[in-house]
């Protein structure tokens, strides 16, 4: 029998090491901007067309590759980063295995460009498939331009489970959106398909954040700073009140290096303990800079995870640094039991000559009930009741007919038992029946509704209830692509951040669809001309567009849903009815008419029950009766 292992080849070897490192467009732009940085640009330029697929490039004036270099960074575990196995101890660099090149040139075709300042002429590389097609020396400038065409071309497979253009644009933002924050001293630029998505000249933390996530998180931040003898923490924090119910917006950098850490995620929400809302989650930018000796970042090919050496120490350090700055920023309420208050609110500025003493002046003469016009011709300052009547068009005659309608409306309200109701040993609602409606309910604590049925009464939810008709509904205007619209009187315009607006393109036909009437204005902005119908009047467009898009990314995370099934239900969640709200007997009937005509109306839209039935028998038990 004949051997069975053999040696891989160095391009297949390279195209499985590539499957661990480049996973997508974004990864690949990760790798290429961090050698940027590592080779010392302060000026790095990245272009992308079809959400990198078609074309990644980076430009950086950093110090640029040699001839044999410029061959060499294509080889497996080649790198200027380390030189023997000590020094993955002492790292300080973005990276250091040298395999990013060398997988991005298995799976792609990359033309590298590459000069030192000290030399008169450049490199120019051609590689396709680990395979080197051409090199030759020519006039390029300072610094290193490489190309990356076809990303996975030789691998259909994995370029067929790509996500469409919006959502890959979406992966590159974000990794683009880390990188700028941990390098807010470096010019950063990104084009898409010839339009600049970002320009961020080099600048302070807090600018950079500014200039990323839009002006109005210039009040939002809290800065936060300490320093021990185990790291250095410093950064800024998000106030509490601007939390959001969606990840996405929480970056930890150690040593400049972003790393995805639940442990050290939780020691922050700790910190925000009591004065943040259930299930949000607030913005922060903390960086971390520890010696490298106490972690180990060679945990994880994408090195986004990392071990430290005393976890537990650097969760109190970082819980305590944020739970302070929030408090010396009056972010969290305090107690000053050194300051007297009870004479507070006596003291005054002003002199006790200048202040007057108040009077109160009256007509003996006013009769509310003279209806004589003589004697109602008093100044404007005799009464309030003639102001009043003057406003309102005189004191009407038939005042007396008021105590008419009260006794009126007494008689028809239902009593608490009647005589009916001990023949029948049926309870009644305590609340007057509509006309409109034969069927009584009770609404409970503004929240539930109470209907009664043959064999007990049921209890709906009225929001998981109204989040239902209105899902369905909104599938159903999907599917046909006929939402209502109504108009709105003053076009409001949004301004999203580059994250949101990919997605917000991706969704804006659907959108509109529902009855939304959104049009583009210009760069990130859009214009609202019209909600749905069915919302009716007192949304405010920006906030539910907003919300819908937060709602939106949230599902997305969390329950895989489709893209029209998930925008019905962002939706659907933002203009339901919510706890608190008062419904008369009217409402709560449609409301459970309209639920019972849905397809699925026992199940809310995240799968949690609508209806809950009470029979006597269970009534019975509870009451000890058999």
């Amino acid at each position: 029998m004949s051997d069975i292992i053999q040696l891989l080849p160095d391009n297949v070897a390279n195209q499985i090491a590539a499957g661990e490192v480049v996973q997508r467009p974004a990864s690949a732009i990760k790798e290429l901007i961090e050698n940027a940085i590592d080779a010392g640009a302060d000026k790095i330029k990245l272009i992308v067309k079809d959400a990198g697929k078609s074309l990644i490039q980076v430009i950086d004036n950093g110090c640029g590759m040699s001839v044999t270099d410029a061959r060499l960074c294509f080889e497996r575990h080649a790198t200027s980063k380390i030189r023997k196995a000590e020094d993955l101890f002492a790292i300080r660099t973005m990276g250091f295995r040298g395999e990013a090149m060398a997988s991005i040139a298995a799976i792609a075709q990359v033309e590298l460009k590459t000069r030192r300042i000290e030399d008169e002429l450049g490199t120019v590389v051609e590689i396709e498939g680990s395979k080197v097609i051409n090199q030759y020396p020519e006039a390029v400038a300072a610094g290193t331009n490489i190309l990356v065409k076809n990303l996975f071309y030789n691998i259909p497979a994995r370029r067929n489970f790509l996500k469409s253009n919006s959502v890959e644009m979406r992966h590159i933002i974000d990794e683009f959106q880390r990188i700028a924050l941990s390098n807010p001293q470096i010019f950063l630029s990104l084009h898409s398909d010839g339009n600049e998505i970002y320009h961020l000249p080099a600048e302070t933390l807090k600018q950079r954040i500014v200039h990323i996530f839009g002006n109005n998180y210039n009040q939002r931040l809290v800065p936060v700073e300490e320093d021990t003898s185990i790291i250095k923490v410093e950064g800024f924090v998000g106030k509490p009140e601007f939390a959001k119910k969606t990840r996405g917006e929480q970056f930890f950098f150690v040593n400049k290096r972003f790393v995805r850490d639940p442990y050290l995620h939780h020691a922050v929400m700790n910190a925000y303990e009591d004065i943040m809302q259930a299930e949000t989650f607030p913005f922060y930018v903390l960086f971390i800079d520890i010696d490298p000796a106490r972690i180990d970042i060679n945990v994880h090919p994408t090195k986004t995870e990392i071990k430290y050496e005393d976890d537990k120490a650097i969760y109190a350090i970082i819980r305590s640094a944020v739970k302070r700055s929030l408090g010396r920023y009056n972010i969290m309420p305090s107690l000053d039991f050194e300051q007297e208050t009870s004479f507070t609110n006596l003291i005054t500025k002003k002199s006790l000559d200048e202040i007057i003493i108040p009077t109160v002046t009256f007509n003996p003469d006013f009769n509310p009930f003279d209806t004589d016009k003589s004697k109602s011709s008093y100044s404007r300052s005799d009464s309030y009741a003639e102001g009043f009547a003057k406003k309102t068009g005189g004191i009407p005659s038939n005042w007396d007919s008021l105590y008419e309608i009260v006794e009126k409306e007494e008689s028809v309200q239902l009593p608490l038992h009647t005589d009916a109701d001990q023949e029948t040993d049926r309870p009644q609602a305590i609340q007057m029946e509509d006309k409109t409606s034969s069927k009584l309910f009770f609404q409970l604590h503004n929240k539930y509704i109470v209907s009664q049925i043959h064999s007990g009464f049921i209890l709906i939810d009225q929001q998981a209830a109204h989040e239902r008709i209105l899902f369905e509904q909104f599938l159903a205007q999907l599917d046909q692509h006929k939402g209502l619209s109504q108009q709105s009187l003053f076009p409001q315009t949004i301004d999203l951040n580059p994250s949101d607006n990919e997605l917000m393109k991706d969704l804006l036909d659907d959108i509109n669809g529902l009855g939304f009437q959104i049009r583009e204005f210009g760069k990130n902005s859009y214009i609202i001309d019209g909600i749905p119908a069915d919302l009716g009047t007192g949304f405010d467009e920006i906030k539910m567009i907003e919300k819908i898009l937060e709602d939106y990314k949230n599902n997305q995370s969390e329950y895989k849903l489709s893209k029209r099934e998930n925008l019905a239900k962002s939706l659907a969640r933002n203009a339901a009815i919510k706890p608190g709200t008062q419904l008369d007997n009217t409402a709560m009937a449609e409301l459970v008419d309209k639920l019972f005509a849905c397809q699925s109306p026992n199940i809310s839209i995240y799968g949690n029950p609508v209806i809950v039935t009470f029979t006597l028998q269970e009534l019975a038990e509870k009451f000890g009766k058999n």
